[in-house]
């Protein structure tokens, strides 16, 4: 699918889903998708502005006009927020205010998950309700908006004035509803959001008064005109006036301040009465948000940060087959890609053919995703009510998607298995592995370059790393590549050699043999000549190894072409002793235990375990009584709640960084 074949399809689901949201009331997308659709559409056009249609949704800033009401004109559009969807998009915010010379204060509101209105009144009465609309022209629903008890009819002042905010429907009065529903045989409403649009589009307004609607209140389109200096100042005016405003509100000094408002209601949603999708973040001084101004679509001076959804949807557009270093061969999901907890997923592991066929998956299907653990995406189920009869059943691959050889399933196992030895996949992915980042670290070795260095004969085994200083010319002739990137790359192999031996065991790709074991093993022999003539029964009885491992680290020591590995590797000088100092362990690690949750901004997971290791510390996947402390990120998960019932210790991602800095 070319560019505009993409916009093309973009343009034409988001209409339609505009549609059925805006006119029919009844959504066929999640907000989620609705937003990632938007998202890419938006980032097209921009790259694209030749291909932007007429009727692209971004030409509008709301949605549909209904014919069924009158229509009203807004004095000013009502536009809509552009959206974040992580800390550091946040952050990136505040940035571009700064940049115009701005140090801002913030207020920061509830986003109510509700039916955006627009009120007027002439001389303090009511006069009219207005819908977004299109964000020109909206819908009349004054009728139906007298009958909602915190719409004032009267204000206490006699002035003419227009406010906007939000009519939803709070989570008591939707269960209520249903149970009311469920007796009578009607179907069910789905959520309060749409049961709100649905109650205040109905043309009996005696309908729309059984709802029990609700208000809250937030913007004023024009404070200078009433001397009013700050939003704050502008909602506190509107409440004195008799309007409801929410009494979450909260000015805030800094953009450090925005994200702890961000996690403090992140935690306390479910609690709330009525529903929130994100947290609002506004420039105070009226003055300033002026100057800042709008774009075609959006206020420049405001954002609405949008909490990560548990689970996302998106269509799983096709499967293939993926060969690792052991010969495991591996289904993977190629998904439309998605925010995830605040990461981009485009592919996803479906682990092995019983995993797919338990879950029913099917190529073309929409697929619900989340994070497994707060970082491993990974597809939930199915939304077989969406499936069109074009979707694809699955097919396990009967032959390695590389070499042709037939695969073997183990009978112990769910996976299928390439055994032919000179199969290039697990060549090439044992040279990746070797190289990576938490193995032997040899940057500039992404996929792509070791993939050509092979297939160009450059690299078959692990130890010609250490020899393709011998083609330095010839590398550099290479197209893409120059003299200073192939110094660069012989740099850092050149380093590799002073790694300590828990890197260099992880990168030799011993089977059952993680980061974490080769640092026990490392730690406990010292050395490798040591650890090659260990037996079953001496690696067994060490603690946090066990039977499989150690029948794993025995069987690789034993195979005479991984000898001759080592042999090499000790020819090219690549130390093989553990060169940790664990001196530097301390009381704040030594002997603990910690779990990572959330997404930490300033380093990564692998570089925090590695410090808590250094540290004498230990790093576990769950939260139990025998945890000591609970390291938080961004967006944390159900970890961060547990450790809290349990009372364990919760670092913030700063005091972290600050104990590590102490320690040093």
């Amino acid at each position: 699918m070319d560019v505009k074949q993409r916009i093309d399809y973009l343009v034409d689901i988001i209409n339609e889903a505009n549609y059925n949201y805006h006119v029919l009331d009844n959504p066929t997308i999640t907000d989620q998708e609705y937003d990632k659709y938007l998202r890419e559409l938006y980032t097209l056009e921009e790259k694209y502005p030749d291909l932007v249609r007429e009727d692209s949704p971004t030409q509008k800033i709301g949605g549909e006009v209904i014919d069924d009401f009158k229509k009203i004109t807004h004095d000013k559009p009502m536009m809509s927020l552009s959206n974040v969807f992580n800390e550091e998009e946040v952050r990136l915010f505040d940035e571009r205010i700064k940049k115009e010379g701005i140090i801002p204060e913030y207020v920061c509101e509830l986003k109510i998950d509700g039916l955006s209105v627009s009120l007027k009144y002439k001389n303090g009465k009511f006069v009219s309700a207005a819908t977004r609309g299109d964000g020109i022209t909206g819908e009349d629903i004054t009728h139906n908006a007298k009958t909602i008890k915190t719409i004032p009819l009267k204000l206490k002042e006699n002035i003419d004035i227009e406010v906007r905010g939000e009519i939803y429907m709070s989570k008591k009065t939707l269960d209520e509803l249903n149970k009311e529903r469920a007796k009578n045989n009607e179907p069910l409403l789905k959520n309060a959001r749409n049961a709100a649009a649905g109650s205040i589009r109905q043309l009996d307004s005696k309908i729309a008064a059984k709802r029990k609607l609700d208000t809250f209140i937030y913007h004023l389109p024009n404070p200078e005109d009433f001397g009013i200096k700050t939003h704050y100042e502008a909602l506190e005016f509107m409440k004195n006036l008799g309007f409801k405003t929410n009494p979450n509100n909260k000015i805030v000094g800094s953009i450090d301040e925005v994200i702890d408002f961000i996690k403090e209601k992140t935690k306390i949603r479910d609690t709330l009465p009525y529903d929130i999708d994100g947290i609002v973040i506004k420039v105070n001084n009226i003055k300033e948000q002026l100057d800042l101004g709008f774009t075609a679509r959006y206020p420049k001076w405001a954002t609405a940060y949008k909490f990560p959804a548990e689970l996302v949807y998106t269509k799983l557009k096709d499967i293939i087959f993926t060969v690792g270093r052991t010969g495991q061969v591996t289904p993977n999901a190629i998904l439309e890609p998605v925010i995830v907890m605040g990461s981009l997923i485009s592919k996803t592991t479906l682990h092995n053919e019983d995993y797919v066929k338990d879950k029913e998956i099917m190529i073309g299907d929409t697929v619900a995703i989340k994070k497994a653990g707060d970082v491993i995406p990974e597809v939930v189920s199915v939304l077989k009510e969406r499936r069109n009869g074009t979707e694809i059943p699955f097919e396990m691959a009967k032959t390695c998607p590389i070499c042709g050889s037939a695969l073997i399933r183990k009978e112990t196992e769910s996976a299928y298995y390439c055994h032919n030895p000179k199969c290039d996949a697990k060549h090439i992915e044992g040279l990746i592995h070797y190289a990576g980042r938490n193995a032997m670290n040899i940057e500039g070795f992404g996929d792509s370059i070791t993939e050509d260095f092979y297939n160009m004969g450059y690299l078959k085994r692990v130890y010609d790393y250490y020899t393709l200083y011998k083609y330095k010319d010839e590398l550099m002739s290479l197209e893409g590549f120059g003299e200073k990137s192939i110094i660069k790359l012989l740099s850092s192999i050149e380093k590799s050699k002073e790694n300590s031996l828990e890197r260099l065991l992880f990168a030799l790709g011993i089977r059952h043999v993680g980061a974490k074991t080769a640092k026990i093993l490392a730690k406990h022999y010292q050395d490798i000549d040591s650890l090659m003539t260990a037996t079953y029964d001496e690696l067994s009885k060490i603690n946090d190894i066990g039977d499989i491992i150690a029948k794993s680290v025995v069987n690789y020591f034993k195979d005479e072409q991984n000898l001759e590995i080592i042999k090499k590797l000790k020819e090219y000088h690549v130390n093989m002793k553990y060169l940790l100092d664990d001196s530097k362990e301390t009381a704040d690690f030594s002997g603990k235990t910690f779990v990572l949750t959330g997404s930490l901004s300033q380093i990564t997971r692998e570089e925090a375990t590695t410090l808590i290791e250094n540290f004498g510390g230990k790093v576990s996947g769950s939260v139990s009584s025998k945890t000591n402390v609970v390291i938080v990120g961004e967006a944390p998960g159900s970890k961060y709640d547990k450790a809290l019932s349990l009372g364990i210790t919760i670092w913030q991602e700063e005091e972290f960084l600050e104990k590590i800095k102490e320690n040093s």
